[in-house]
């Protein structure tokens, strides 16, 4: 591509549009004129193109980093159908196809690359990608860096510095579902300018909203209903648990409604038989977890229906931004239950840790000397902690200035020569060959692999372990051995010891039980939502600081369909029969069931390390009261 090219020469010759969408052609402007950029665009607004077009114009590599494997084969698919360089590089690839993206990478033939967040735990993928010349690096569903966002993952955290480390010359981030709170986050992370943030608004006036109160044992008869006297179209129904989208499914089906079940628990084959078939049909009808609808490129899905509640009211605009992405009238209706309450909540409980678990994982981390290595999968297991949960701390006590992360490490790494180690070595120089030969000297010999412990070897041969393992990238990418790695470990340094540990515990284990709260008040945000009588798509925009200057005029309470809010019924107090369950489950005394948290997870059906560990998931009481309140049945378990 040459430079001389225009961008709207460019958009024409590859992307076959005569003109930008709007937002585009600014950001665009931006990313060529070497400024960072945040862009704000809804769902189906086109923010891909935002990447792809600039990316032809730059020198160097585009980074793509998306959390969707599903997204990234789309596009993938699409942009190689355009004739132009692109791959991902992910877990499903052999090792010959990882070995063709690093040459076409080498050779200056790729222009996109895309990758998981989680790919930057590998120091093979780090120590590869420095030597490349990063043009800009692109961050998908750039809100999970934010605290403030509905959707928080410690991985999105770490990315503005992994940017610094790689040199990335320009930044841009992207989202659906930005409050002003978010974007304030993303800009000050990334450094982006307040003129390189550009937001289309999120009001899309093809969308005719609709929350309709129901009763659990009227909520199947009104769904039948609103799909039988519709016309025909493409349909999302959206369920929170796995378990409901497969009842939800063989409901429609037994009405004779093309409708399949789509979770992340089926068959992965199951799953994209079911995700092909909604692409290439106008009129079926997907019953679905929120695993399906990231990244699905389909402009006519003429209803998005939720049968049980988001979680909060980004969710909610970016599930219902599915609809009517052509322009066409399409209906967005929430079949709101107040019984889905509780077991909407319970999931906000069950990643906060008990201060216990804090301060144990907390003395065994000042317990380490200066420089240390760790796995995530031990500290989960002895301290009870989901590994997500770990891996925030862990980012917590970066951002404290605690520890700095001094990268991600393999203790084994296994290889498989393809060529005799005479025909390896003669290429090198003897100081080279002797070191090679000596490392191939601690490696254990297998059937067909060799093993080696890198830690160990590094000791042994008093090399650097980082030349150790470059000298083993190399010899992969020259094609005279196979790699395999194992073993995933975390390293870190002191920045500086904590003075307290104990008041240290107690500031992160604040940080979980606000974030707990800000979790529950996204939940009551929904529900005022079902409560209001005003205009929803006013209410929605006021929540994303967008104003509506008059009510939509085409919503359920503008045309004056407001149907009464209902209340739960559900107690605060425990029936007899469940005050049984309790009290039978706390005189077992069991290991992984000590404190009134532990065992209100349980209750709930919310998995634990520990819990896991001793096969508890599988007692038949294992969720039996997911109906009730955590905080209800904590409450009780305390005072057994």
């Amino acid at each position: 591509m040459s430079d001389s090219n225009s961008p709207r020469a460019t958009l024409k010759q590859f992307f076959g549009f005569d003109d930008f969408r709007p937002g585009q052609e600014a950001v665009v402007g931006h990313l060529l004129a070497g400024r960072s950029a945040l862009a704000v665009f809804p769902t189906g607004g086109g923010k891909s193109l935002c990447y792809q077009l600039p990316a032809l114009h730059l020198e160097g590599l585009t980074l793509v980093v998306s959390p969707l494997i599903a997204l990234m084969k789309d596009q993938i698919d699409f942009l190689v159908g355009k004739g132009i360089a692109a791959a991902r590089m992910d877990s499903s690839l052999t090792a010959d196809e990882s070995r063709k993206v690093w040459d076409d990478l080498w050779e200056g033939r790729l222009k996109l690359l895309y990758v998981a967040p989680e790919r930057f735990a590998s120091e093979r993928f780090l120590q590869r990608l420095r030597r490349a010349r990063i043009s800009m690096m692109v961050i998908d569903e750039a809100h999970c860096i934010s605290e403030w966002g509905h959707n928080f993952r410690p991985d999105y955290m770490k990315l503005a510095k992994l940017a610094r480390d790689v040199n990335a010359e320009r930044v841009l981030t992207l989202t659906a579902t930005a409050t002003p709170a978010v974007a304030r986050d993303i800009r000050k992370s990334f450094d982006i300018a307040p003129e390189a943030y550009i937001n289309t608004g999120f009001h899309r006036p093809n969308l005719f909203y609709r929350v309709t109160p129901v009763t659990r044992s009227e909520r199947d008869a009104l769904l039948l209903e609103r799909i039988r006297t519709r016309p025909p179209g493409a349909t999302i129904v959206y369920v929170t648990l796995q378990k409901t989208a497969e009842e939800v499914a063989a409901m429609l089906a037994a009405h004779g409604f093309p409708a399949q079940a789509y979770h992340a628990g089926l068959d992965p084959q199951v799953r994209h038989a079911a995700q092909d078939k909604f692409m290439s049909s106008p009129d079926a009808i997907v019953v679905a977890t929120i695993a399906f609808g990231m990244g699905i490129d389909k402009a006519d899905i003429r209803y998005v229906y939720h049968y049980n509640p988001p979680k909060s009211l980004e969710n909610y605009m970016q599930e219902t931004g599915r609809a009517g992405r052509d322009g066409k009238p399409s209906g967005c209706e929430m079949l709101f239950c107040p019984d889905d309450i509780p077991a909407l909540e319970n999931f906000s409980y069950g990643d906060t840790p008990s201060l216990e678990s804090v301060e144990g994982f907390l003395r065994e981390l000042t317990g380490q000397p200066d420089t240390f290595d760790l796995s995530m999968y031990e500290l989960s297991s002895r301290h009870d902690i989901r590994q997500l949960v770990v891996s925030t701390l862990l980012t917590y006590l970066e951002l404290e200035g605690v520890l700095e992360a001094t990268g991600p490490l393999y203790n084994e790494y296994k290889f498989q020569p393809l060529r005799t180690s005479r025909e390896m070595l003669a290429r090198f120089d003897p100081e080279r060959a002797a070191l090679i030969k000596n490392l191939f000297s601690q490696a254990r010999k297998g059937r067909t692999w060799f093993t080696l412990d890198i830690a160990s070897a590094a000791e042994r041969l008093a090399q650097p372990r980082a030349r150790l393992v470059a000298a083993l990238n190399y010899l992969e990418e020259q094609g005279d051995l196979k790699l395999q790695v194992a073993g995933l470990r975390h390293g870190y340094r002191f920045v500086q010891r904590p003075a307290d540990d104990d008041a240290l515990a107690k500031t992160l284990h604040e940080r979980f039980r606000k974030a707990e709260t800000r979790d529950i008040a996204r939940i009551r945000q929904v529900i005022d939502l079902a409560k209001t009588s005003d205009c929803l798509v006013k209410a929605l925009l006021d929540y994303f600081g967008e104003a509506l200057e008059k009510p939509c005029g085409h919503c359920d309470r503008c045309k004056g369909d407001f149907t009464a809010f209902i209340e739960s019924q559900e107690s605060a107090t425990l029936s007899r029969e469940d005050q049984e369950v309790l009290k039978k489950l706390r005189a077992e005394n069991h290991p992984a069931l000590q404190s009134p948290r532990q065992i209100a997870r349980f209750l709930c059906g919310i998995a634990s390390p520990a819990a896991s560990k001793a096969r508890l998931t599988r007692d038949p009481r294992f969720g039996s009261l997911a109906h009730r309140r955590f905080a209800t049945l904590a409450k009780a378990a305390a005072g057994c």
